[in-house]
């Protein structure tokens, strides 16, 4: 299912702000109806509404954490509950901590892990069964540019995208032929409330908008691409750093990554 629009459902995760909400959208635009899921119950609602009022389509919001233990699983209960059947699923939620490994509460390294991989992981095993048997079905798994390369200053963060597109690409090619489509979309420094969470520090070069990762990520859907990396120069740099000696990836890395005094 290469068109995301009217006749299917979408659900996306971290849909209130940012990358999940340009999707939503973009989406609710070409008709499709939306469940809506983020921690903010009060912004997924207002969202819902406007959708709704704006292009006529269902939004369903769910006020849901998948940080919580069980998270995807009491999810899909809650969706089953619902009598919601999904057709395409955008796992968007992620965070990420700017900070040495050493300096981080064990909280805040677990958390990225449990949001960024395990509950991205169990939510997509969960829902895929449904769209293979329907033989109609797609996944985008937003990745980062991170994946590409070691990340001083934000190694678990780094290492939890490189997951999400080791994982995107495997299940890309075992979903071949079955009328399910699987992307990973690759961001680089994007202009979303990412940045509240990581801090300005892990920014680097000029944030582009989420309505172009989202413009970058439905192109490459239509098309059956497994991987997408959003920008030009993103996506340079993402493959410069391929055919780099490691030593030197990390160097230049280490030199954008590094904490910074800020006034």
């Amino acid at each position: 299912m290469r068109i995301l629009g009217r006749g299917t459902t979408t659900l996306i995760t971290g849909a209130s702000t940012g990358i999940g909400r340009a999707f939503a959208e973009r989406i609710a635009a070409d008709r499709g109806d939306l469940v809506l899921v983020a921690r903010n119950a009060d912004a997924l609602a207002a969202l819902a509404t406007e959708l709704h009022g704006r292009h006529g389509i269902r939004a369903v919001p769910l006020a849901h954490d998948l940080d919580a233990p069980g998270a995807a699983a009491a999810l899909a209960d809650r969706l089953r509950a619902e009598g919601l059947q999904i057709d395409a699923l955008i796992n968007n939620a992620g965070l990420g901590i700017h900070g040495d490994l050493t300096t981080q509460p064990l909280p805040s390294l677990t958390t990225q892990i449990t949001v960024n991989v395990t509950s991205l992981t169990e939510l997509t095993a969960l829902l895929l069964p449904g769209m293979l048997e329907r033989r109609r079905g797609a996944i985008i798994n937003v990745a980062s540019t991170a994946a590409f390369q070691p990340l001083p200053h934000m190694s678990v963060y780094g290492a939890t995208k490189a997951y999400v597109l080791s994982f995107s690409r495997a299940l890309w090619r075992e979903t071949r032929g079955t009328g399910v489509d699987v992307l990973a979309i690759c961001p680089g420094a994007t202009a979303t409330p990412f940045f509240t969470t990581a801090g300005d520090d892990a920014s680097v070069g000029p944030r582009r908008t989420p309505e172009g990762v989202v413009d970058s990520a439905l192109r490459g859907l239509r098309r059956g691409r497994p991987t997408v990396i959003d920008g030009t120069a993103n996506a340079l740099s993402s493959r410069l750093a391929a055919r780099l000696p490691e030593r030197a990836v990390l160097a230049i890395a280490e030199r954008a990554m590094r904490p910074t005094t800020r006034r």
